[in-house]
């Protein structure tokens, strides 16, 4: 470990869009970012990412990183990471890859979702495991159970199943470790019991040594071994910190500290967290373990911000995104009678907005949606604050680019909506966690 003024601690955001690693120094300022796309392969609705992308992607970050904080990997004190659920590697007994890693939105299971339904309908699901959504194909006990069921010659040899970031800790540590947060979204983790669920485990027909054990986040995992500094181009020895959710790590680093405290993130997918001392499962909300031994609660809704990509790809590709932005703000917040009914997208064409006139421009179909978004993100916050809503809110995510976006957050839900001072809040709170190991 180094040490001296030069310290960074390295937070790595293991997205399902991009891949980026920041550096920050022991007071949280921003020294080096880099970002990229994740080098999934999508086809026949299948999503996966190769162990050698997955790899040489994260080096490279690290490089660029380390370039534009004008620092050497020595001067890393440690590493953690904010990660994505549900998305997994198959492995042989000598810790081979049997599989790329499926990533989360791999539609393979879809259709076959009978395996879930039995898992939610185990007795206490939701008191078990915090979860309190209903369960779709994106869920990886789904895709267990598909490559089961499928490929039984595959199966015979799986010896261990990770997660994205339980691989990742073995690839740093060699070590068969990960973090309850990311966990607590498949499925098979008692929360409170801080151990996986046998009665799930047995179900989906996982052997219990397949799997990781799992720390709270902010543990201190181990040190990075030697074939790990290969693998990314620390020095061995460096320690690396169980990491938690993507969404709970920007909520971490955009300053939540105490009960109560709300962040949201204005991304592809709108996701609200809410910290809590106690242990509340709630409908419509995903409970996970926190740090210092409380919880977090998560709701989320997939019609974010994206909305507008989606109708600047398919009815404004001369625009911008932010060019459709800034003409949405100069419209009246009724739009002109132009209206989007909820999973507008599921409709064929532009059906999913009712009230359209000839006179209708691109601004109008921009505020409609960001409207619907802003009521998508109200739903979200009146399920987690149910004991009443906090005084402020801090956003997140991409959205915050534009004031718009927080203008119609705070406009809905009554409350101050301000934007996290960081622009990777992830990264940060994951390297938040890390200097939890080299304290």
């Amino acid at each position: 470990m180094s040490s001296g003024p030069t310290q960074l601690l390295a937070g790595i955001d293991l997205g399902t869009s991009f891949f980026k690693l920041g550096l920050f120094d022991r007071t949280g300022q921003l020294r080096g970012l880099a970002r990229s796309a994740v080098p999934a392969e999508t086809q026949d609705g299948r999503c996966e990412l190769g162990v050698e992308p997955f790899w040489a992607t994260l080096a490279s970050l690290l490089s660029e990183a380390l370039r534009q904080a004008g620092a050497g990997p020595e001067s890393i004190a440690a590493v953690s990471y904010s990660s994505q659920a549900n998305s997994f590697i198959l492995m042989d007994g000598d810790d081979q890859p049997l599989t790329p890693l499926i990533l989360w939105p791999d539609g393979r299971a879809r259709g076959h979702t009978q395996p879930l339904e039995w898992l939610w309908g185990l007795v206490n699901f939701a008191e078990v495991t915090g979860i309190g959504i209903s369960p779709t194909h994106e869920f990886a006990a789904g895709k267990l159970a598909w490559f089961r069921r499928g490929q039984p010659d595959l199966w015979s040899r799986v010896r261990r199943v990770k997660t994205i970031s339980d691989y990742l800790v073995w690839g740093l540590t060699g070590r068969h470790g990960g973090d309850q947060a990311t966990a607590s979204l498949l499925g098979l983790w008692d929360v409170r019991g801080q151990q996986w669920w046998p009665a799930a485990i047995d179900l989906i027909g996982l052997d219990r040594a397949w799997l990781s054990t799992l720390a709270p986040p902010g543990t201190h995992l181990g040190p990075i071994c030697a074939d790990g500094a290969g693998r990314l181009g620390l020095p061995a020895g460096t320690p690396l910190a169980a990491g938690t959710l993507d969404h709970h790590a920007a909520a971490i680093g955009a300053g939540l500290a105490g009960p109560g405290e709300l962040s949201v993130s204005l991304g592809t997918v709108l996701a609200c967290v809410q910290l809590d001392d106690a242990y509340r499962p709630l409908a419509g909300c995903c409970v996970g373990p926190g740090t210092a031994g409380g919880y977090y609660r998560l709701a989320f809704h997939s019609d974010g911000v994206g909305l507008i990509d989606w109708y600047q790809r398919n009815f404004a590709p001369q625009l911008t995104v932010a060019d459709l932005l800034d003409l949405a703000s100069d419209v009246p917040a009724d739009c002109d009678g132009l209206q989007a009914l909820p999973n507008v997208r599921e409709h064929h064409g532009l059906t999913g907005l009712t009230g359209r006139r000839p006179t209708h421009g691109h601004g109008h179909f921009a505020r409609a949606l960001a409207t619907q978004v802003a009521g998508n993100l109200a739903v979200l916050v009146g399920k987690l604050c149910d004991g009443g809503r906090p005084s402020r809110v801090i956003a997140t995510g991409g959205g915050t680019r534009h004031p718009l976006w927080t203008k119609l957050a705070s406009e809905a839900l009554g409350i101050a909506v301000t934007a996290s001072d960081c622009p990777e809040p992830a990264c940060r709170g994951a390297a938040l966690l890390a200097g939890l190991a080299s304290n």
